[in-house]
């Protein structure tokens, strides 16, 4: 599947939602991808990707910045707090704050730093004990303290259970946002973002289908 047809199949979700056109971006999935497929999808002109491993985004995306203008990396994988300030460095946004100790290391490295990327609360809408994320029961309460710690909370994440319909995922999760009064919702991959774009994602992270399977090192 090719980066146009994508956008275009985001788009006619859109319209087909009555939501605006361009009112969800697509984080192109960059993560264990050779670099010469993703300078290949930063020449049709895409600027928005997301990388799971800090020290992956920092081996490749310095270079990439020095060619390529506009770039936004968003940082969408589980986060070490010992890895927090080299992602606050890099990303725009990091869609993985899963729990107070780490948001209490966001609140002090942005209180030295001086800027904090937007920052999504991944939420884990399955209750599954081998992802991360915070309980759906607990999630009021974690967005409550990390509002009160002046983070920058721009929304909430989630990856729905494998085989479960991603669509009461994705109510769930926008439920638990409009509540909270946040706008923010990172939700929807390969598989499943025309249904995240129906349920109001505000961004879907796709990566299989724009650069093909991933090639690990």
């Amino acid at each position: 599947m090719s980066l146009p047809e994508i956008k275009k199949r985001i788009s006619a979700a859109e319209a087909k939602a009555g939501r605006s056109d361009g009112s969800t971006k697509l984080i192109a999935v960059s993560k264990v991808q050779p670099n010469e497929r993703v300078q290949a999808i930063l020449e049709q002109g895409h600027r928005i990707y997301g990388e799971n491993r800090v020290q992956e985004a920092a081996d490749k995306w310095p270079a990439f910045r020095e060619q390529f203008d506009g770039i936004e990396l968003h940082i969408i994988g589980p986060l070490q707090t010992n890895k927090a300030r080299a992602a606050m460095e890099l990303a725009q946004a990091i869609h993985t704050l899963d729990r107070i100790k780490l948001a209490h290391t966001f609140a002090r490295l942005a209180q030295e730093m001086g800027a904090c990327p937007d920052l999504y609360i991944q939420v884990n809408t399955g209750a599954e004990p081998q992802k991360a994320g915070v309980l759906p029961a607990s999630a009021d309460a974690f967005i409550a303290e990390s509002v009160a710690l002046d983070l920058p909370v721009a929304g909430l994440m989630c990856i729905p259970p494998v085989n479960e319909d991603p669509s009461l995922h994705f109510k769930l999760l926008g439920d638990i946002a409009a509540r909270n009064g946040l706008n923010g919702l990172s939700m929807g991959m390969s598989g499943d973002f025309e249904t995240a774009v129906a349920h109001g994602a505000t961004h879907v992270r796709v990566g299989s289908a724009i650069f093909g399977d991933r090639v690990p090192t």
